[in-house]
């Protein structure tokens, strides 16, 4: 089940559109490396903790050492893996060297088993992180009423010295 929150937000590109809903995913957990190897290990039942641990930690070696040697990785169902680059411009391609290469990323393409996702999921409507924070610190205070309204208005005060675009859901 995914968690979600609604939020409202206006458009960057066209500051005249009124803000409008959207959803944003609340992570349930940050299960670790640890946890998660424990869970395929889980699954498979043939394969010990260690052996799920040093296959996926091979895996992810030979797969930087591949991406390095400037090629594209098939992981099947997993998904396709590559690199692009960002660079600073030069007058012209006499004058560009490997210096104005600034960055290195990672490009991923999701596979079969990440295809129809939001055909697969449910979804489950909670509250913000930012109202989440506000009644514990009420609870917390022994406070038996908060007005949303009022601490909501606090965030929006926030947002708008710092210039972010929106207040963080």
């Amino acid at each position: 089940m995914i968690d979600y929150s609604v939020y409202i937000q206006a458009n960057p590109l066209n500051e005249n559109d009124a803000p409008k809903a959207y959803a944003k995913a609340q992570m349930s957990e940050l299960m670790s490396f640890q946890k998660f190897v424990q869970h395929i290990s889980n699954h498979n039942g043939v394969f010990s903790r260690g052996t799920v641990r040093g296959v996926i930690l091979d895996m992810c070696e030979c797969l930087v050492e591949m991406l390095l040697e400037g090629k594209k990785v098939q992981l099947g169902e997993l998904g396709n893996f590559w690199v692009s680059l960002e660079s600073k411009g030069a007058e012209d391609a006499t004058k560009f060297t490997a210096d104005n290469i600034t960055a290195v990323n990672i490009v991923f393409t999701p596979g079969d088993d990440f295809e129809n996702l939001r055909q697969r999921a449910e979804f489950n409507v909670v509250t913000s992180r930012k109202v989440q924070a506000i009644m514990l610190k009420a609870e917390k205070a022994g406070d038996s009423s908060v007005s949303l309204e009022e601490a909501m208005s606090e965030t929006r005060k926030r947002v708008a010295a710092s210039g972010d675009a929106t207040p963080e859901p």
